[in-house]
């Protein structure tokens, strides 16, 4: 699965829209350096539900202890790379 991270912060973004159902904002218009927690109040349960699709979307683990480092799209993004690069050299 070879993705960029522009790909990748678009399909996290379409995830946060439909999961947390996020009105008047699209993929292409969800600003990928907003804090979710700080900005858009997400909770922990919230995120935990995203966490748990994102997970099913690109075949990753998402630790817990992760959960905090999640704050942006873009550092979404960046952990999901990390995740698949990592999934990659072990195969």
């Amino acid at each position: 699965m070879d993705l960029d991270t522009n790909t990748i912060i678009q399909r996290v973004a379409r995830i946060m829209i439909d999961e947390l159902k996020f009105e008047d904002v699209t993929p292409e218009t969800f600003d990928p350096d907003i804090d979710l927690v700080d900005e858009l109040g997400i909770d922990s349960m919230d995120l935990a539900t995203a966490a748990l699709v994102i997970r099913d979307e690109f075949g990753i683990r998402i630790d817990e202890d992760d959960y905090p480092k999640l704050t942006t799209l873009r550092r979404i993004a960046d952990y999901i790379e990390h995740r698949l690069a990592e999934k990659e050299q072990s195969t």
